[in-house]
């Protein structure tokens, strides 16, 4: 009896280290999991993937002390040295900006034609971030900028199904516009659809409505209402799911708290 014990005691214990071994062979595995080398450096907060790849291609990075010229290059993020223009590579602070972006301005880092853009509304010192998102040069408010794409892809994600909320400034309007925008209309073979559309006020020249989105199709809300025959004025957006642009001045530009991303967090679980 004594010696059957001693069995089931040392074949516990044969269990018990051979499941220690699984769990430390998956997490081993997790370690080596690789991404492209563009992929990587934009995970680290140090350019966009477009950027990092234009890179590559000139030779300017180096993998391990090896000049790699293909962007897709497998890298262990966390564990292979990287190195650009001979200066190693650190994953950068995640950060997170908000900015009220003017009417007129590009969201681009470079302009080819030398227009104002984004970045020269954030202060001096704020490392690379990128658009989440985009409003075109004639739309305003509100915009975020962040260096961690992962969650700037969760923010856009059509599967999340995050509101963003815009006024618009157009002529007139009445119900059928609106019961319109919210049926959808058929543009370039594509059927556009606002979540909510309501007026918001009305002059003797024109009106403002308000506009909810949980898609984020290229010049969706310009694109309705020309398929509507209907011209916008204004285009100002005025807040991405909990995120209000509130009284952030145009042309100006600030962190998010730490409740703001998480709030944000919390409605792309919930929407998603």
């Amino acid at each position: 009896m004594k010696c059957r014990m001693r069995d089931v005691r040392r074949a516990y214990r044969h269990y018990v280290e051979r499941g220690k071994g699984v769990r430390r062979g998956r997490a081993e595995h997790g370690e080596e999991k690789k991404t492209g080398l563009a992929r990587a450096l934009s995970k680290m907060g140090f350019c966009s993937r477009s950027n990092a790849a234009e890179m590559i291609r000139a030779g300017r990075v180096k993998l391990n002390g090896a000049v790699r010229r293909d962007a897709e290059t497998p890298v262990r993020v966390g564990r292979d040295r990287i190195e650009v223009d001979g200066h190693g590579v650190k994953a950068a602070e995640k950060v997170y900006w908000m900015l009220n972006k003017p009417r007129g301005i590009v969201t681009t880092a470079e302009d080819e034609q030398g227009r104002e853009t984004v970045y020269e509304l954030l202060p001096a010192g704020v490392p690379w971030v990128g658009p989440v998102g985009r409003l075109d040069k004639a739309s305003e408010g509100l915009l975020l900028m962040t260096n961690d794409t992962e969650w700037a892809a969760g923010v856009t994600a059509p599967e999340s199904h995050l509101d963003k909320t815009y006024h618009v400034q157009i002529g007139t309007a009445d119900d059928s516009l609106l019961k319109r925008l919210e049926t959808g209309v058929t543009d370039r073979e594509e059927v556009l659809r606002a979540r909510r559309a309501k007026l918001l006020r009305a002059g003797e020249k024109n009106c403002w409505l308000e506009i909810v989105l949980d898609e984020g199709k290229n010049r969706q809300i310009r694109r309705m209402l020309e398929a509507c025959g209907v011209e916008v004025l204004r285009l100002i957006r005025i807040a991405i799911g909990p995120l209000l642009l509130g009284d952030l001045a145009k042309g100006q530009a600030r962190r998010l708290t730490r409740n703001e991303i998480k709030s944000l967090d919390l409605a792309k679980r919930r929407r998603g």
